[in-house]
């Protein structure tokens, strides 16, 4: 796993064995810092923090791949954590005009040798719009509070 951002509780990280090439959206993961079996063991807070997390990561990967091309239609969003008990967030982003993956139809899982990991600039790209969307008042601490 390639490190791409991190908030208090959770990392993001881009997959070096991808199930979606880069140029075909992409693939990462967002897993908690301290391992949680599931959802039901975050606080109210975690669980907050985990969902604003993946907006933003999902906006910012729009964003950054669209810059050199890359046009993300859909981002699905998985929980998993069933062969190792521990929760993590996959994040599937679909380009629309995908050849091996194509846009639309369910993904073929497990990596294929061909399927390329984001490169250092496209870690670079996500980073500077990860830190512009989180400076963004729809994405801000007192907007995502409980209560």
């Amino acid at each position: 796993m390639a490190f791409i951002y991190e908030t208090e509780h959770f990392i993001l990280e881009s997959h070096e064995k991808p199930e979606i090439d880069r140029l075909e959206g992409a693939h990462v993961k967002i897993s908690p810092k301290k391992v949680v079996r599931d959802r039901t063991e975050l606080t109210p807070n975690q669980a907050i923090e985990l969902m604003r997390f993946t907006i933003i990561a999902g906006e910012a990967m729009k964003s950054a791949m669209n810059e050199i091309g890359v046009t993300i239609g859909r981002i699905n969003y998985q929980d998993n954590g069933n062969w190792k008990p521990q929760l993590h967030i996959h994040l599937y982003c679909r380009a629309e005009n995908a050849i091996m993956q194509k846009y639309g139809e369910p993904i073929t899982p497990g990596h294929k040798e061909a399927y390329m990991p984001l490169d250092k600039q496209d870690i670079l790209r996500i980073q500077k719009h990860l830190n512009r969307l989180f400076q963004l008042e729809r994405f801000s601490n007192s907007a995502w509070k409980l209560g």
